[in-house]
């Protein structure tokens, strides 16, 4: 049996009550609660840009392909392009890409028993996959899609229906302003209404049948306003939107929705240097509190050292004693925070006691996504520095203390 190994077992395990055991339990805990505080951070964040990225997406799709206007606004309808199956294809041929959908949008004033509400209509087509919003819907369905002609449904936002006093199956007109300066008029129908918690997209937005904006603007079935596109992974849509644009003819231009509204996705960004600055003091309170321990366990053990300098010890072979010792309270430290962390994870996946007010946060209830590879380098990282740092004090003392005085100290 290794000799180090086995007095640091017999030091750690040692039964009798001493000042040392509390100083042990307490860098046990603080480091149990460092690494947990760094997974609960990661999982939290991890979930939160997931949740809001996922709205995001669920609502735009992750890439927007169209003719490039360099002084549209995001706020004003697009002009009508022409399908154009070369597009479409080289879209399609992506292997990134999971489906593409034809889009249009067109302003719109809705009449409701009370007052008004500007907003801007989202035309889809009838093949257009709701399965990235049903998450949104709160309540009736989204829109039914007649074989010919246009839908008279719409889909409303919460707080639109609330604003306008609708529900669904409701009927209401919805007043349309044309480039002459005409004034269009249609009945809809209310089908459902969904909930984002985004504002900026619950406030302006709707969903109707792309026919009926293809009517109203005059248009053939033919002309649209662009692709709307959704890949497998939405970290890859910056480098995806990059590959289709280099391949789309002139005047075509591809962007991500993570540089349409850059502006959110920054704000997202940002989150991830609140990680690296939190995971840092961790990681120092971890280390100074087992540096702390490690000097304490020195002084006490002292006259231990002494002894086993006089019986010829090598003076590596003593420090390895106390690095068996340090490694076994950052091992069961990091074994706690891992459990603790992982079960208040697991908890709020699955009952969501942690909620955030969805006005400031855009979501009700603090979400939660465990990235496995960032746990093991937390894991890893923390014991790695800990020992690392654990060197210094065991060398410098251990090295420096005779024999005599060592026996002899009190």
């Amino acid at each position: 049996m290794n000799f180090s190994r086995f007095i640091a077992r017999r030091i750690a395990f040692n039964s009798q009550h001493s000042f040392s055991r509390f100083i042990i339990r307490l860098a046990l805990a603080a480091t149990a609660i460092s690494v947990m505080a760094m997974i609960l951070t990661i999982a939290f964040t991890e979930g939160f840009q997931y949740a809001i990225a996922t709205k995001m997406y669920g609502f735009s799709g992750h890439i927007r392909v169209q003719h490039y206007e360099p002084d549209k606004t995001e706020i004003s309808e697009e002009k009508p392009i022409a399908v154009n199956d070369t597009v479409l294809s080289i879209i399609q041929n992506d292997p990134a890409v999971e489906s593409v959908h034809a889009f249009a949008t067109k302003d719109a004033i809705l009449k409701g028993t009370e007052s008004f509400e500007g907003l801007k209509l989202k035309g889809v087509e009838p093949a257009y996959s709701f399965v990235h919003m049903q998450e949104f819907l709160k309540s009736g369905h989204w829109i039914h899609f007649p074989d010919s002609g246009y839908s008279n449904e719409i889909n409303i936002s919460a707080y639109t229906a609330n604003q306008l006093k609708l529900k669904t199956g409701d009927k209401f007109f919805t007043y349309f302003i044309q480039p002459d300066g005409s004034k269009r008029v249609r009945p809809l129908v209310v089908a459902g209404i969904f909930k984002t918690g985004i504002e900026n997209y619950d406030r302006v937005n709707a969903l109707v049948d792309i026919r009926l904006i293809q009517r109203l603007n005059g248009w053939s079935p033919r002309e649209i306003g662009g692709y709307e596109i959704f890949i497998k992974d939405y970290k890859m849509a910056d480098s995806v939107s990059n590959r289709i644009f280099e391949k789309l003819p002139h005047k075509w231009n591809s962007r991500a929705i993570t540089e349409i509204y850059g502006s959110i996705f920054d704000w997202l960004n940002l989150m991830d240097t609140n990680i690296v600055i939190i995971i840092v003091i961790m990681v120092l309170v971890a280390t100074l509190n087992l540096v702390t321990c490690l000097i304490i366990l020195l002084l006490e053990r002292t006259p231990m050292i002494g002894l086993l300098k006089a019986l010829g010890s090598r003076d590596s072979g003593i420090q390895k004693v106390f690095l068996y010792h340090g490694a076994l309270i950052t091992f069961g430290g990091i074994l706690l925070g891992n459990i603790l962390g992982l079960l208040i994870c697991w908890l709020q996946d699955r009952y969501g006691f942690i909620k955030l007010p969805e006005d400031s946060y855009f979501i009700s209830t603090a979400a939660v996504k465990i990235s496995w590879q960032q746990v093991c380098w937390v894991n890893a990282g923390t014991f790695l520095i800990c020992f690392a740092i654990l060197l210094l004090p065991s060398f410098f003392i251990i090295r420096r203390l005779s024999p005599v005085k060592a026996i002899a100290f009190e």
